[in-house]
């Protein structure tokens, strides 16, 4: 991840404006859920398997991207930021709340996924409460919580970010998320991203993820 100095001690700081890119992808994904799930035809069985698997993948998405805030970063500004720990405390408490209507939604769409159709209108109704939820969250991270994480975390510790994700990542489209991200991104932060990545990672991405990852787009639509 690129770095920046800091105005005062000239020590590095990370430039947490990548978090932002993750930030809309996931807005960008979960605004267009409701109306992917409304859309499938009663009996359409191929399209609903699409769509519950394609957000399978992005509620895990989701979990991840919360769950490394509250190991990584959440702990070190409490300790580092005392006069910010009710800002912290907020941010874990939308955290729970936008977990638990994660949890919700994604138990319908299991229920869906598996022919119950009733469980259809149910889903789109939780993806959108869980849409309306998490930017609302979002929006008041990068407002108050980005800046505070660009001043008192190293570019090590957040550069932990994307490998404890990529640990923790239980879907089975990884290169979906990938190419969510890089869709918020110019083609220089795409090639930069990639030179920070794992190897194998990266190598992943350019043999099949990238192609992968246009065709699914394609047809989810």
């Amino acid at each position: 991840m690129a770095e920046m100095e800091s105005g005062s001690e000239g020590a590095p700081r990370p430039d947490t404006a990548d978090m932002v890119a993750v930030h809309n992808a996931l807005r960008a994904a979960l605004a267009a859920g409701p109306g992917r799930v409304r859309g499938v035809a009663a009996g359409d069985a191929e399209r609903r398997a699409l769509i519950a698997d394609y957000y399978d993948n992005v509620l895990w998405f989701l979990g991840v991207h919360h769950n490394g805030e509250e190991e990584l970063v959440f702990p070190r500004l409490r300790q580092r930021c005392p006069d910010a720990v009710a800002l912290v405390d907020t941010m874990e408490a939308q955290h729970h709340e936008v977990v638990q209507l994660l949890e919700d939604a994604d138990a319908s769409r299991a229920a869906w996924a598996s022919g119950d159709g009733a469980a259809q209108a149910t889903l789109a109704d939780q993806l959108q409460r869980l849409h309306d939820a998490t930017v609302e969250h979002l929006d008041q991270e990068e407002e108050a919580l980005l800046p505070l994480c660009a001043g008192s975390l190293t570019p090590e510790e957040w550069g932990e970010l994307p490998g404890h994700a990529l640990s923790q990542y239980r879907g089975d489209k990884v290169w979906l998320v990938l190419g969510l991200i890089f869709e918020q991104r110019t083609p220089e932060e795409q090639a930069h991203m990639l030179s920070e990545m794992p190897p194998p990672v990266s190598q992943m991405w350019r043999d099949v993820g990238s192609d992968s990852f246009r065709e699914l787009a394609a047809t989810v639509g």
